[in-house]
């Protein structure tokens, strides 16, 4: 699974998801992407249960892009735990996404095979999404 190889600091906070994403809400390698609608975090597990099936739908053919890294720490106590003595213990990791981020891109194979595998890819992640298309921009963004 995804995970920094080192951090600056064990534990951060949580941090707020306000606003919309300015980078990285356009298809910059691929044709096709899946873009977020909400905001959220996503975890390496979902990342990772979304990467296989679209690699398994794929089959053998084509490239994947993930655009998302998850480098930010979730803390949980432990159980049956009283409040008090400090944060709890890094459980995973995960990724903070706001609205417009492309989390995935595909290319190399026709659309309907596309389409589907990020279709299957949506229902891993806890957030809405949607699948775009470099040629649906408009926009004259020809690369």
């Amino acid at each position: 699974m995804l995970m920094p190889k080192r951090v600056k600091w064990r534990k951060q906070m949580r941090g707020r998801m306000k606003g919309k994403e300015l980078r990285g809400a356009q298809i910059s390698f691929g044709e096709f992407g899946l873009q977020a609608l909400e905001p959220g975090w996503v975890t390496a597990r979902q990342l990772e249960a979304a990467r296989r099936t679209i690699v398994r739908t794929m089959k053998r053919r084509g490239k994947v892009w993930i655009r998302i890294f998850p480098d930010k720490p979730y803390t949980q106590k432990p159980p049956e735990t009283r409040m008090g003595k400090g944060k709890g213990n890094v459980e995973y990791w995960v990724s903070v996404v706001k609205p417009g981020r492309v989390m995935f891109e595909v290319a190399g194979l026709p659309e309907d095979i596309a389409r589907e595998a990020l279709n299957l890819a949506r229902y891993k992640f806890s957030i809405k999404t949607k699948v775009i298309a470099r040629h649906d921009l408009g926009g004259g963004e020809q690369a």
